[in-house]
């Protein structure tokens, strides 16, 4: 098994290829176990020491559909002694009041149940009024825009792994 248990929803298959992104600049398979959210159970969490959540902001400020459906079950996973670390596709422009408000929730829900939030993540360089992700003047992971920023975002998964890499002690 990984070290690092990737686990994804996705909606237009954006969050899907920045999770590949991720796992390939982590070094591949052999590191990082990817799991999309649609098809995993509570148990697919354990054994991982470190996770890494991928969520986009969905319609106004909501988790992904398949999120939505797992949230209730998250209860079930003992998040404690796990460094979490967290990631999101939004659109800054069109959804400027709730940029990336679905990686917040999933932070403070996952946090309420123990973990330990990693990869922070600077807001400069992005342009939107609001965000339920944002904790003193951070977002709680790496924010993804591909709609206005696209060419930004393997420079940004670079960056961001490599602090992860840090944080995680991998």
């Amino acid at each position: 098994m990984a070290k690092i248990g990737l686990f994804y929803g996705t909606q237009t298959g954006n969050t899907q290829t920045v999770a590949e992104l991720i796992q390939k600049e982590f070094g591949g398979d052999s590191v990082v176990d990817l799991h999309d959210i649609s098809t995993a159970d509570p148990s697919d969490f354990e054994g991982y020491e470190c996770l890494i959540i991928g969520c986009p902001t969905w319609n106004i400020g909501e988790l992904q559909s398949d999120w939505e459906g797992f949230s209730d079950e998250l209860d079930a996973i003992a998040f404690n002694s796990k460094k979490v670390a967290y990631f999101g596709a939004g659109d800054q422009v069109g959804y400027a009041d709730n940029f990336q408000d679905a990686m917040g929730i999933l932070e403070e829900k996952i946090s309420s149940l123990g973990g330990t939030t990693v990869g922070y993540w600077s807001a400069d360089g992005y342009d939107f009024s609001d965000s339920k992700a944002m904790r003193d003047g951070k977002f709680v992971g790496l924010a993804i825009d591909e709609d206005n920023q696209s060419d930004l975002t393997d420079s940004r998964v670079q960056a961001w792994v490599t602090q992860l890499k840090r944080e995680f002690g991998v």
